[in-house]
């Protein structure tokens, strides 16, 4: 009897084993929080549960105000997101600033983020005009390049590292007929300063990431995934035109260490239900 009940239990002990192994399988590649930045407002806990649930392994944080994220303390935070399997490796910090940098990167680190990505040109630089749909900035590239190199400096003596995240308008000429990102590609110091590419906005400005790889190796960490459909909109990963398959294979050459789903709209479907469709998409193209 009592063999059997050993028997018994160490079958359920092993199944128990194999099934969490199985979904520990299942969890790979990273969210960005902006995707969901809605629904994140309302029940932030409950929505990175589901986006554990939907198998995303890490996370990118959209979501720091006043010393918080998502209204939680670093702490707090820290803590929830390991209670649900989700690790923290980069946050966005369109807010940041000379004057709050030591703050955000001492509460940046206090939660366990290894990136601080500059999302746009900071300090007032960003421009978004409504007329015609289009992004720009002031200062020039630069002014932009110093502000990098020395927040860089900053992140990189805390023991962060920053990363910069383009839009479309850094990968076209301004109106000194200088290309943007190139500029900041030559006159940032890789050992302070690279860069997250998007490959939707890259795509946008009719510019080639595996191009852009083959020429700065090495200096683009992180890619922003989201696809782009016929009419030019925002998609979920395999929805669109965009050929992943042919950008992934260049992700040695490119530097690349970790990849987000990210979609700034999502138009007929929930957030929620689009990072599903997305994460799905991310395996049968080889993400991994």
């Amino acid at each position: 009897m009592k063999n059997n009940l050993r028997l018994r239990i160490l079958t359920i002990a092993l199944f128990a084993c194999f099934s969490l192994s199985a979904v520990a399988q299942k969890q790979f590649g990273g969210l960005a929080l902006y995707t969901v930045r809605d629904d994140m407002k309302n029940d932030p806990k409950g929505v990175l549960k589901q986006v554990a649930d939907a198998g995303y392994k890490y996370v990118e944080d959209a979501g720091y105000s006043d010393g918080k994220f998502y209204g939680m303390t670093p702490t707090e935070f820290k803590n929830t997101l390991s209670e649900l399997g989700l690790e923290p490796i980069s946050s966005h910090q369109g807010g940041i600033t000379y004057e709050n940098a030591d703050q955000t990167i001492a509460d940046l680190k206090a939660v366990g983020f290894k990136y601080l990505v500059v999302p746009i040109p900071p300090m007032g630089h960003f421009k978004y005009y409504p007329e015609t749909k289009s992004m720009g900035m002031t200062g020039g590239a630069a002014n932009l390049a110093e502000i990098l190199n020395t927040l860089g400096e900053k992140c990189t003596k805390a023991g962060l590292k920053l990363l910069y995240h383009n839009h479309d308008f850094e990968y076209k000429k301004d109106a000194d007929g200088i290309v943007t990102i190139d500029y900041l590609l030559e006159n940032t110091d890789p050992k302070h300063v690279n860069f997250q590419m998007d490959l939707f906005w890259v795509t946008k400005a009719e510019a080639s990431p595996t191009a852009y790889f083959e020429k700065y190796p090495g200096r683009f960490i992180a890619w922003h995934v989201k696809d782009m459909d016929e009419e030019g909109k925002f998609a979920p990963v395999g929805n669109g035109t965009i050929d992943f398959t042919k950008i992934l294979a260049e992700k040695k050459a490119s530097g690349m260490k970790y990849y987000f789903v990210e979609q700034d709209q999502t138009f007929n479907m929930k957030p929620l239900e689009a990072i599903k469709v997305s994460h799905k998409a991310l395996e049968e193209i080889g993400f991994k």
